[in-house]
């Protein structure tokens, strides 16, 4: 009997385990959608607000300058030529 019920117990939480990813797959939050095809329409108010916030975006992004120095911590420490033993 005591067998049985721990090959239960087990299938229960194999059960419990495999089904949790589907669970999980599902669309349960409302206002979040992982189907592209299945968007909300937004009302030009909505639709307004995200352009403002796009083109801030871009605007702030075109401001920051191009990096061309290397970030490398190590570049002021490290040689650049390289020496053998009987140099030094």
């Amino acid at each position: 009997m005591v067998h049985s019920r721990y090959i239960c117990l087990a299938a229960a939480g194999a059960i419990i385990i495999f089904s949790s990813d589907i669970i999980s797959a599902q669309d349960l939050k409302p206002g979040i959608s992982l189907h592209p095809d299945s968007r909300r329409l937004l009302d030009p108010d909505e639709q307004a607000k995200r352009k403002a916030i796009d083109d801030a975006y871009k605007s702030t992004m075109e401001k920051i300058p191009d990096q061309k120095k290397s970030n490398d911590p190590w570049g002021s420490i490290r040689l650049t030529t390289t020496t053998s033993t009987k140099q030094r």
